[in-house]
C-alpha cells in the first residue's frame, strides 16, 4: 500500500525544473527589486508603505509564468499585457487607499516603464542561456518515438521545435513497414518495436515517448515490460485529439489520477484572477460611460417606441439560460422559440439601431451583466436559445464554449467573425475561435482581445 501511495504521488507532483523555477519567479521578483532599486536611485528610503507595496506585488504576480524558450515580440507583448493588469490593480487599490500621495509621481511612472523591459530582457538571457546549456554534449537528449500516426506526427513538430533545449529526435518505431506509414521525407522510419531495447542501449536513446492508440493496450503493456530494463524515460502521449481537448490537466481526486480532458480554465486561482478583473474594469467603464448610457437609452426611446433595454434569453456557464441585456435596436423583438438573426439592411432595425450596432454601443449594458456574474468582460459571445438548439447538433464540441461565462466581446469576434452567421462554415469557425480561446487562456490573451475590440470599434466597417 505504501508503494502505491509513493507511485501516486510521484506520478502527480513531479519535481518542476531548477530552470522552470526561475523562470517561474522571475517576473514577481524583478517587479519587487525594481521598485527598491527607483527608490534608490530617486534618493528615497523603503519605509512601511513601500514595502507593503512590495509584499502586494509579489502576491499579485506570484507565482509567475515561465516565458524561458519564446522569443521575439510576442514574449514582449505577453509580459507588457501582464504589467498593464497588475498597474491598474494597483492605481485601483491606491486611490481607494489613499496612497498614492506616498510616492513620488516621476519615480511610479520610471519604475512603470522600466519593469517590463528588464523583464523581458532578462527572459531573453534566460532563454539564451537555457539554449546554451542545452547544447552541451552532455547535455543532448537522443529522442525516439513509438507509433508513426498522427499523434506520433504532433510529438515529432514538438521535438523539432524544442531541438535548440537538448532534444535531438532519432527517428520512429512502428511495426507496420514503410510503405504503409504516410511519413514525411526527413522522417525516419528506424524499425519494428522489438528492435526498440536494443536500438536504445546502442545509441543511448534518453527518451521514448509512446504515441500508440489507446486500442493498442496489449501491445503497451507488452513494449513497457520490454523497456522496463533500459535507462531510457518513457513518456506516453495517448492519443485523444479526436476530441476537443480543453485546459488538459493531471490531478489527484482521492489518490486516483485522473486524467482531465475536457475542464474549465477559471478554477482555483484562475477562476479569482477572471472574476476579479471583471469587476475592477467593468465598474472602471460603467463608471467611465455613464453619460454615453443616458444619450444612447435616450436616442433608443425617441427612435420607436418600446423599452429601451432588451433582454434576450441566451445560454450561459454550463448550458443555463441567462437575460442578457442590450439597447433596443430593433422595431421587433425575438425572444421565442425561432430567432432570425439580424442581417445587412435588415427592415427590423431603425435608424438609430443601425448606428448603435455598427458601433457596438449596444452591447453596452452588458457590463452590468458581468458584474451580475452572468457573463465576463472577455469569452465566447452568448448565442440565443433558439440558436444553441440549432447548432449543437451540427456543429462538432459546441456546448464546449459553455464551459465559461459568456463575454462581451471574444476571440472569435476580433478574428472577424462578428455578427451574423448566415452559413454552418462560418459558425464552426467561429466555435473553433472559442475552444482555441478557452485552450490557451491568459490574462495577457484577455487584454489583447479587449485592446483589438475597442480597435474595431472605431475601424470596422462590417459590422451591422
Amino acid at each position: 500500500m505504501f508503494e502505491e501511495r509513493t507511485v501516486r504521488k510521484q506520478f502527480l507532483s513531479a519535481p518542476p525544473s531548477i530552470g522552470s523555477t526561475i523562470a517561474s519567479l522571475l517576473e514577481p521578483l524583478v517587479a519587487a527589486g525594481m521598485l527598491g532599486v527607483f527608490h534608490e536611485i530617486y534618493g528615497y528610503r523603503m519605509d512601511g508603505v513601500a514595502m507593503a507595496l512590495a509584499i502586494l506585488l509579489l502576491v499579485l504576480m506570484f507565482p509567475g509564468v515561465n516565458r524561458f524558450g519564446r522569443t521575439g515580440v510576442g514574449v514582449g507583448i505577453d509580459i507588457i499585457l501582464s504589467w498593464v493588469w497588475v498597474l491598474s490593480v494597483l492605481a485601483l487599490l491606491g486611490y481607494a487607499t489613499n496612497s498614492l500621495s506616498s510616492f513620488d509621481t516621476d519615480m511610479l511612472i520610471a519604475w512603470g516603464i522600466a519593469t517590463p523591459l528588464v523583464q523581458w530582457g532578462l527572459v531573453a538571457i534566460g532563454t539564451a542561456v537555457q539554449r546554451h546549456l542545452s547544447s552541451l554534449p552532455d547535455a543532448r537528449r537522443p529522442a525516439v518515438i513509438i507509433g508513426a500516426g498522427r499523434m506520433g506526427m504532433r510529438v515529432a513538430q514538438m521535438l523539432h521545435q524544442r531541438k535548440s533545449f537538448g532534444h535531438d529526435l532519432l527517428g520512429f518505431f512502428d511495426d507496420r513497414s514503410a510503405d504503409r506509414v504516410n511519413l514525411p521525407e526527413d522522417a525516419t522510419l528506424v524499425g519494428a518495436l522489438r528492435q526498440l531495447p536494443e536500438f536504445i542501449e546502442t545509441h543511448g536513446v534518453k527518451d521514448v515517448f509512446i504515441t500508440l492508440p489507446l486500442t493498442s493496450q496489449p501491445r503497451i503493456q507488452s513494449l513497457l515490460e520490454s523497456l522496463q530494463n533500459t535507462t531510457a524515460s518513457i513518456h506516453f502521449v495517448p492519443d485523444i485529439f479526436g476530441v476537443s481537448v480543453i485546459q488538459g490537466r493531471l490531478e489527484d481526486m482521492g489518490g486516483v489520477p485522473v486524467v482531465g480532458l475536457m475542464v474549465a480554465p477559471f478554477t482555483g486561482i484562475n477562476g479569482f484572477v477572471k472574476r476579479s478583473s471583471d469587476i475592477v474594469l467593468s465598474t472602471l467603464i460603467l463608471l467611465l460611460i455613464s453619460p454615453v448610457l443616458v444619450v444612447l437609452a435616450l436616442g433608443v426611446k425617441m427612435s420607436s417606441p418600446g423599452p429601451v433595454i432588451f433582454r434576450q434569453r441566451r445560454t450561459g456557464l454550463d448550458g443555463e439560460i441567462i437575460e442578457v441585456y442590450k439597447f433596443r435596436s430593433m422595431r421587433a423583438t425575438d425572444n421565442g422559440p425561432v430567432v432570425k438573426q439580424a442581417t445587412r439592411d435588415d427592415p427590423r432595425i431603425t435608424p438609430f439601431g443601425a448606428f448603435i450596432r455598427k458601433t457596438s454601443l449596444d452591447e453596452l449594458p452588458q457590463f452590468v451583466n458581468v458584474l451580475q456574474g452572468r457573463m465576463s468582460i472577455v469569452g465566447p459571445r452568448p448565442h440565443a436559445v433558439a440558436h444553441n438548439e440549432q447548432y449543437r447538433k451540427l456543429v462538432k464540441a459546441y456546448m464546449a464554449r459553455h464551459k465559461v461565462k459568456p463575454g462581451i466581446t471574444g476571440w472569435a469576434q476580433v478574428n472577424g467573425l462578428r455578427g451574423e452567421t448566415d452559413t454552418l462554415d462560418k459558425m464552426a469557425a467561429r466555435i473553433e475561435f472559442d475552444l482555441e480561446y478557452l485552450r490557451n487562456w491568459t490574462l495577457g490573451l484577455d487584454l489583447l482581445i479587449i485592446a483589438k475590440t475597442v480597435k474595431l470599434v472605431f475601424l470596422d466597417r462590417s459590422a451591422y
